[in-house]
């Protein structure tokens, strides 16, 4: 692909802003989620596929640490899609916090159930039945229009797969529910409009 006029220290400057933004996302996810489990616990709230969650914490780890050797060791630099992948960047930004606002406080990085929850219908839930993962797959493939990347790349499908693990996991717990079938019936499609 090729490279833009980006100097290496543009691009570490870039990349620091990257990696402090998506830390200091995901240390305010992690700060609402302990303040949702400390409100969902006296409700009776129960936690099911816990097993997989140190999945996701280790690739939400490797992610910016293999995009950072990339930088600084690959010598990779952005390309000439640089703006589609920002702009990427921002709608699945927009759309993760469109998710956790419309879950409210059954928003949590774990799987909490509270008995007698009803399946939340609104903002993008609308529309689909996990749009916060949505959210991921629009920046993975942001992240990777920057620069492909067998490492990241890698990253990335094993992340798809443990999502399609998590949604499963989630939506047997879910179909539990007694509104679980209406909402499927209203919201056909669980990640990707139109296909699935």
């Amino acid at each position: 692909m090729p490279q833009q006029s980006w100097s290496r220290g543009s691009t570490l400057w870039a990349l620091g802003i990257l990696i402090a933004l998506l830390a200091a996302g995901r240390l305010l996810e992690l700060w609402i989620s302990a303040r949702h489990t400390r409100a969902l616990k006296p409700l009776g709230a129960v936690e099911h596929g816990r097993s997989h969650f140190p999945i996701f914490v280790a690739l939400h780890v490797a992610f910016p640490l293999a995009l950072s050797a990339e930088v600084v060791y690959g010598g990779a630099r952005p390309g000439v899609l640089a703006p589609v992948w920002f702009g990427l960047f921002v709608a699945a930004q927009l759309l993760r916090y469109s998710a956790i606002r419309a879950l409210g406080e059954y928003w949590n990085v774990r799987v909490w159930v509270v008995p007698g929850m009803h399946p939340v219908r609104s903002g993008p839930y609308r529309f689909l039945r996990h749009p916060m993962y949505l959210s991921y797959v629009l920046a993975d493939i942001g992240y990777n229009l920057q620069e492909w990347n067998s490492v990241t790349l890698l990253l990335v499908l094993i992340g798809w797969a443990s999502l399609v693990y998590r949604i499963h996991a989630e939506e047997r717990v879910l179909s539990q529910h007694a509104e679980w079938p209406v909402y499927v019936a209203l919201t056909r499609y669980r990640l990707v409009p139109g296909i699935w």
